[in-house]
């Protein structure tokens, strides 16, 4: 099913998954929202049975969601980290809708890893912001090449708009003054959230070939919602604009 590292079935996937998901809401406390307006909008443009490319899949949230939302739809995650994609292994074992690929999107072949030439839609979130702005370009390009006429494509990420600095200040203060609050209340940030995983006899293998491929996070870019508008747009796709946005995120939607 998938040629990502896995060790042990003995490992409780679904814990894995929740911690995952707590994880990423301190950052994201709209997460949720933002993931059911992106399954509206697949619904809306390409209907209930799509083939989706989870691009950069992480854990397969998006995933899990689409195929708890449409059980007719099938989906192809790519990522390259082993452990992330390690539990996605064990979370979708013995799922035909599910295949994963393990690709660097940093590698230009790496859409030939794939198993369809095209999808009906392609959704990734919250990890576009490791590229800088002319590899996403280029991913874009290569984007549009694997979706279908009438088909769509949605990142949804942290999107900057720098002409409202003042806005954006104000922003991040109250939003990191509510993180800071959950961290007293004992709720995992990043750095922890790896720390454990390493720790654990199931993942402490593909952790540390994760670091050794990753290192540190880092970010690359995050340009506002008109600059990956009118790159998309500049790459092959006939619309795109934002369909939701929070305080700090966006949900760009490209149609082909």
């Amino acid at each position: 099913m998938t040629d990502a590292d896995t060790t042990t079935a003995t490992a409780d996937w679904h814990a894995w998954q929740e911690s995952w998901d707590r994880q990423q809401e301190w950052y994201l406390p709209d997460r949720e929202e933002r993931f059911r307006i992106m399954l509206d909008m697949t619904e809306a443009l390409v209907g209930t049975a799509p083939r989706v490319l989870d691009l950069a899949c992480g854990t397969g949230s998006i995933t899990a969601r689409l195929l708890a939302r449409f059980p007719d739809a099938t989906s192809t995650g790519v990522d390259l980290d082993p452990a992330l994609l390690a539990i996605a292994e064990g979370t979708f074992a013995g799922d035909e809708r599910v295949g994963l690929v393990t690709a660097d999107l940093k590698d230009p072949d790496w859409a030939s890893k794939l198993p369809y030439d095209s999808y009906d839609a392609v959704l990734t979130a919250t990890a576009l912001h490791w590229l800088h702005r002319e590899p996403l370009a280029d991913l874009y390009g290569q984007i549009a090449g694997l979706v279908r006429a009438g088909g769509v494509f949605m990142n949804a990420d942290h999107m900057i708009d720098e002409t409202t600095p003042r806005i954006n200040a104000a922003e991040r203060a109250q939003r990191h003054a509510r993180m800071d609050q959950a961290r007293r209340d004992g709720i995992l940030d990043w750095a922890e959230w790896w720390q454990l995983a390493a720790k654990d006899p199931v993942l402490a293998e593909p952790t540390a070939r994760r670091h050794q491929i990753y290192g540190e996070h880092a970010d690359g870019d995050a340009p506002s919602a008109q600059w990956h508008a009118r790159v998309l747009r500049e790459k092959g796709f006939g619309e795109a604009r934002p369909v939701w946005c929070s305080p700090s995120d966006t949900l760009l939607l490209a149609l082909k």
